[in-house]
């Protein structure tokens, strides 16, 4: 991932990355974030200035994006290098194994509550599944950032190591050492194989429809620009 505002997920973000899904072509998946950031989460000058028909798209293709993730039937492993938050934590926490940089100033967490946000019902459902259940509330609800070694104690990753890049790649290797159709298809048990496995169609319009409203909310656009007024 390289890209705009510490490879931010915006639009062209989303290209990118379903474009990489397509061309993978279900063979293993290494994700890397370029510099000092895996991502840091949803490209938020872009997000603040959708309208209310272009924040429906942007959330519907982010759901997609991590649906897609979270079911590529071949192992995944992300090497978070760097800072990984709320959509750049999400990506790793899709991945079938997460390995972060040892004494890296990293910030990896889920702080999408802190920001008054609430989050896309299939992506909730995908945290569910990946956070451990007793840490489950706290990283949730807590919002906090955590350092890769107190990432590592909660749940969100899978491993530190001292050369973070290459024990990803020995872990992928590792993975998909097995045989190709036997770990696509437990893993398609595990997580089926369409977003509609993880939440029906349904119910998951009924809580969109819930969720617009927060997202275009002027309150939150607000928030927003204080944050990124913050960063400067």
């Amino acid at each position: 991932m390289d890209g705009p505002a510490k490879n931010a997920l915006g639009d062209a973000m989303m290209t990118r990355l379903f474009d990489g899904l397509r061309e993978a072509d279900g063979r293993p998946i290494l994700f890397l974030g370029k510099s000092d950031a895996f991502s840091a989460g949803l490209h938020l000058r872009e997000v603040a200035a959708l309208d209310g028909h272009g924040m429906e798209r942007f959330l519907a293709r982010l759901e997609e994006l991590m649906s897609a993730i979270y079911q590529y039937p071949a192992p995944t492993v992300a090497c978070v290098s760097g800072h990984a938050i709320a959509g750049g934590c999400i990506i790793a926490l899709c991945c079938d194994w997460r390995v972060a940089q040892a004494g890296a100033a990293a910030k990896i967490g889920l702080n999408e509550v802190a920001l008054g946000l609430r989050f896309p019902p299939r992506i909730l459902e995908i945290c569910r599944r990946r956070l451990p259940l007793h840490h489950r509330d706290a990283v949730l609800l807590g919002a906090r950032l955590y350092g890769p070694e107190e990432a590592l104690r909660v749940g969100l990753i899978d491993e530190v190591a001292a050369h973070a890049e290459d024990a990803a790649r020995a872990h992928l290797a590792a993975l998909a050492a097995h045989p190709a159709e036997a770990y696509a298809a437990t893993k398609r048990d595990l997580r089926g194989s369409f977003p509609a496995d993880l939440m029906d169609d349904a119910t998951w319009e009924r809580q969109m429809l819930d969720l617009y409203p927060v997202w275009t909310d002027p309150a939150l656009k607000e928030n927003v620009a204080r944050v990124l007024s913050a960063k400067r």
